[in-house]
């Protein structure tokens, strides 16, 4: 019954609508190479004031700290972005900062396998400089997917929601209880579908209102679509 459409101001041409196996459209705000900056700008201040802080104290322990700064250095550069994006929603330090994840292509997070590929070709992304190919490579996508993201099939995307548009305006929506007790699940969709109704066209309105089969049964399209529309003012508190 989810229709997971955000706000078309919010969205603009980074909108990208991923249909799940349970029939639900989920938008996916793609990032693009500004807001990625700034995220890994994050992630290399904070490596680089572990590389001062680290440096200082191996200093004192002559070769054999110049070894543990070399496994140390490896160690951020490699594992830092792969063991957070695998363990931390997708997301570094940076990320999260930014409100940015990364996610697989359908909208499934992602596993250690492709973070790993991902991150292991930031070798290729970063030449000749500065991530130049890249860059280049998020221009010519669709997803501004660069050279990593192609290979292992994700793309990142902002986490934070966009604010929740008011209620679909209905000439027949006065409140009304539901006829049994709904579960949290049920009540998070039914609420959904009315902060959404007034975005979808007329038979997608209908065709997800007939989901709701237990609340709508027997029901016209129309009908259906105005007492899930009341039910949901009735959940959001609209007495």
């Amino acid at each position: 019954m989810s229709d997971r459409v955000a706000a078309p101001a919010t969205l603009l041409d980074t909108a990208r609508f991923v249909d799940t196996s349970e029939g639900c459209r989920i938008g996916l705000r793609v990032a693009g190479p500004v807001s990625r900056s700034r995220a890994w700008l994050i992630d290399l201040l904070i490596r680089v004031a572990v590389y001062m802080l680290a440096a200082q104290v191996l200093a004192l322990f002559g070769k054999i700290g110049a070894g543990i700064m070399f496994i140390l250095v490896f160690g951020l550069e490699w594992l830092y972005p792969t063991l957070f994006e695998a363990f931390r929603h997708g997301a570094t330090p940076g990320k999260q900062m930014c409100k940015l994840a990364v996610l697989h292509e359908d909208g499934t997070p992602i596993g250690l396998q492709a973070s790993f590929i991902r991150n292991t070709l930031r070798a290729v992304d970063f030449l000749p400089i500065f991530y130049g190919v890249g860059v280049i490579a998020m221009f010519l996508t669709r997803d501004y997917q660069r050279l990593g993201d192609l290979a292992a099939g994700t793309v990142v995307v902002y986490v934070d929601e966009p604010p929740a548009p008011a209620p679909a305006p209905d000439a027949v929506n006065d409140p009304e209880a539901p006829p049994f007790p709904l579960s949290l699940a049920e009540q998070r969709a039914v609420i959904e579908f009315t902060l959404r109704a007034g975005r979808l066209t007329t038979e997608r309105a209908a065709e997800l209102a007939r989901l709701a089969a237990p609340l709508t049964g027997g029901m016209t399209a129309d009908a259906a679509r105005a007492r899930l529309l009341r039910i949901g003012r009735f959940l959001l508190g609209r007495r």
